[in-house]
């Protein structure tokens, strides 16, 4: 096995990687949020700021989540005290008479926040990957819908694969997308470090509700390690996008957030009904994903797969996938042997 990328050194490069943790309009009271085995907290505070923190209250263990945010933080729902969601202080300890102090230790961990996508991100430990912005949004005027979050017993790496593969369509998608042709044409792929993108054309499938609105071209733009997109370009309907951002529960399961935009000028339909037809095909997805051996894409070559020409995008987001892992992970060792006296190296 290939130990630059077993499962723990990718955890570690993977806590400087931003991830969702939330849909921006669930936080309004406190939601529960696992990311790389870790439990967190995500709310929005009294200044209507989105913020995440550790779960775990420092106190007696309680839950955060099944508290709720007071002018002073987030209050603990088993002894009151609360804390800052920007920077995990103790604001508050309700059973203090006058006179006694907070404990200088009273404190929980907070962690990074950007909302972008109508979603909530985060990141681990200090950031080394920027939330993708892609290019190909700019110039139109967008209206996002996020969807409901997608728990899958699969390994976030497989969830995002599957995304952008156009050789499952007429095995997986049978139902959704109709009698689609099995040949994947020669695909070329365009790799800058972490950015990749390809295109493909998708022509109408007689009854098919999937492709009613017309021929397009789907623009794929993946980020690794976990942002995968699509922009369709219909010749007659204008543009809509699709986004997936799968985040990492634990090795193997995952939560599959995503969201749908349609641009001011699309005809095709509302964003809502685009979201409804997306559904559709993300529910046929789920089985197939639960059912992988093993669950997550084995980049440490725990187990042999066959590759063929169709799955060039794939390969390509896997070396996409490495390169961040080993940008990270130089950084990591370069820091640490830095720390490390001269007599002793």
């Amino acid at each position: 096995m290939n130990e630059r990328y077993s499962p723990e050194r990718l955890w570690r490069a993977y806590r400087h990687c931003w991830f969702v943790v939330a849909r921006s309009c669930d936080i309004a009271t406190p939601q529960k949020a696992r990311l790389l085995d870790q439990d967190l907290v995500v709310f929005r505070d009294a200044q209507g700021v989105a913020r995440v923190t550790d779960r775990r209250c420092i106190h007696r263990g309680a839950d955060l989540s099944m508290g709720k945010v007071t002018d002073k933080g987030i209050q603990c729902p088993y002894h009151g005290w609360a804390f800052n969601g920007e920077n995990g202080e103790c604001t508050d300890i309700p059973a203090l008479c006058d006179g006694a102090t907070i404990p200088g230790n009273a404190k929980i961990r907070s962690y990074p926040v950007i909302e972008r996508f109508e979603h909530v991100w985060t990141c681990l430990d200090e950031p080394l990957m920027d939330v993708p912005n892609p290019p190909e949004l700019d110039g139109a005027e967008w209206t996002w819908l996020p969807a409901a979050p997608i728990p899958a017993r699969c390994g976030f790496m497989a969830a995002t694969e599957n995304f952008r593969d156009m050789a499952h369509f007429p095995f997986v998608h049978e139902v959704s997308m109709g009698e689609v042709s099995p040949l994947v044409p020669k695909l070329e792929v365009a790799r800058d470090g972490r950015r990749l993108g390809a295109s493909f054309r998708y022509e109408r499938v007689e009854g098919s509700t999937f492709s009613d609105i017309g021929d397009a071209w789907m623009h794929y733009h993946s980020y690794a390690p976990g942002f995968a997109a699509i922009l369709y370009e219909y010749d007659t309907a204008g543009k809509r996008y699709l986004v997936d951002f799968p985040t990492p529960v634990s090795y193997g399961e995952c939560i599959i957030h995503w969201a749908v935009a349609v641009d001011k000028d699309f005809t095709g339909g509302s964003v809502e009904e685009i979201l409804a037809i997306e559904t559709v095909v993300f529910d046929e997805d789920t089985p197939v994903l639960e059912g992988l051996n093993p669950p997550e894409v084995p980049l440490a070559g725990q187990a042999l797969e066959v590759s063929c020409a169709a799955d060039v995008y794939t390969l390509n987001y896997r070396r996409a996938t490495m390169y961040v892992v080993d940008h990270i992970l130089d950084q990591l060792d370069a820091r640490d042997a830095a720390r490390i006296p001269a007599a002793e190296v």
